[in-house]
């Protein structure tokens, strides 16, 4: 099956709630693929898709490394391997050194899916405490992709999402409560 947009978010210090959020207004029939990229304890391997699956209507897994891409499904970066997206729309692992101290790394996702899906990707980057995210926000740009940040006094740590607003042109700095309603409308007039 051949996916032709995505979703991919962001985020460490602070995002997690956030995520919680957003996830639980996710419509049951959203059917583009979200892919998340949280900062995690690289050896607490269980736990957290569970957590985030409390709240949403839609299924959250860690995919396996070249697990094909599908619709309506949410996937969460595994601890301490860095997630990547494939040209034939698979995942693909790598254990490469970590990226601004983070493994998995969102620069390391966030380049990989403006690589693949260009202008058919939507970027968002939550709350977090340093710079990871900032490269890949500026590759989902220059690829003609939207870019989303949430608003940096609403963050729990700024410096994320702060690093983003000051050295790229981000298209969308928005509330937590007003991200969803905006990727919800952009994906049904962008794409």
């Amino acid at each position: 099956m051949n996916i032709e947009q995505i979703i991919v978010i962001g985020g460490s210090a602070g995002s997690f709630p956030v995520v919680n959020v957003f996830l639980s207004q996710i419509p049951r029939d959203f059917s583009v693929p979200i892919i998340l990229c949280l900062h995690r304890l690289k050896n607490v391997r269980h736990g957290f898709a569970e957590a985030l699956n409390l709240k949403t209507n839609i299924r959250v897994i860690e995919p396996r490394d070249k697990e094909q891409i599908k619709p309506n499904t949410v996937y969460l970066a595994p601890a301490n391997y860095h997630l990547l997206v494939d040209y034939d729309h698979t995942f693909a692992y790598s254990i490469a050194e970590a990226v601004r101290y983070s493994r998995p790394s969102i620069d390391v996702l966030f380049t990989s899916a403006a690589w693949v899906f260009q202008d058919k990707v939507i970027g968002i980057l939550l709350s977090g405490a340093n710079t990871d995210g900032t490269d890949g926000m500026s590759a989902i740009y220059q690829k003609g992709g939207i870019t989303i940040v949430q608003e940096p006094s609403t963050c729990t740590v700024e410096t994320m999402t702060g690093s983003a607003v000051q050295n790229i042109p981000v298209q969308y700095i928005l509330p937590p409560e007003k991200i969803i309603p905006t990727v919800i409308s952009l994906t049904q007039k962008h794409f």
